[in-house]
């Protein structure tokens, strides 16, 4: 019988998979190199899902928070209207991060996932949605989940921005890191797929890997081929993590 247990809105079943979400297939496949290989293809509405033997759930679902939530949406409908929901979302893959703190080559599992630019300007500065009254700007993984990968895999924690714009010069670095000095990391997605899980009740998670400084946009300097590298790593390490973990404790199950 699959065990269901219900905590903080989120409906954990013990016997279902992880989905991982990555932006781009080149993303997912460096996931998919961490586990056996050989996948089989799953259609989904503007999406296809890889179903990797021994794994994880792995989908490719496009650049950008818009393109993340609904492909991500469109898989755990899937799931759920097959009567096996799955029980954690990660969204992975490679990102810049903010140095001195998130060096080329590091892995940073997020503690928050924040909307870093979602939000207005005003004559006192930017506002996010949030408090603006219009939803939320940001989820929290559960806190054990993150120590869990974090310990795994020797990843630093913090918060990994979702911006729709990648940042390309030294004055909004600063801003971003001003406005979240907790911030680790930046990419496009995780937001995204974050409140695709939270509107299913499922708990998410952010998984990235370095490829570059946030600041001055400079191609030369991106070291991509090392990110990915990270990125199999880092899951071939944290892929028991992701089999085992369960419901622990209530209070660290929390989304925002």
């Amino acid at each position: 019988m699959e065990l269901q247990v219900r905590e903080e809105g989120f409906l954990i079943t013990s016997s279902s998979r992880a989905l991982v979400v990555t932006a781009v297939p080149v993303e997912r496949d460096a996931v998919a190199r961490a586990f056996a290989p050989g996948a089989q293809e799953v259609a989904l509405p503007g999406a296809v899902l890889h179903r990797v033997h021994g794994g994880p759930d792995l989908l490719a679902a496009g650049v950008g928070p818009g393109r993340a939530a609904a492909a991500t949406a469109s898989a755990l409908t899937a799931a759920a209207l097959r009567g096996a929901p799955y029980g954690l979302v990660v969204c992975a893959g490679i990102a810049g991060g903010f140095a001195p703190h998130a060096p080329v080559g590091s892995l940073v599992v997020a503690d928050e996932i924040i909307a870093a630019d979602l939000g207005a300007e005003t004559p006192d500065g930017f506002l996010p949605v949030a408090d603006l009254g219009f939803g939320t700007s940001a989820h929290r993984p559960p806190a054990s989940l993150v120590r869990d990968l974090a310990d795994a895999t020797g990843a630093r924690t913090g918060a990994v921005l979702t911006v729709s714009t990648a940042t390309g010069g030294a004055a909004r670095a600063t801003e971003l890191r001003a406005r979240h000095p907790q911030a680790l990391a930046e990419a496009m997605e995780g937001f995204g797929v974050a409140e695709a899980a939270a509107a299913h009740g499922t708990p998410a998670v952010e998984v990235r890997a370095v490829s570059n400084p946030v600041g001055p946009r400079d191609r030369a300097a991106w070291r991509i081929g090392d990110a990915l590298t990270a990125l199999t790593e880092g899951f071939a390490a944290l892929a028991p993590v992701l089999e085992s973990w369960r419901v622990g404790d209530a209070h660290d199950r929390s989304t925002r």
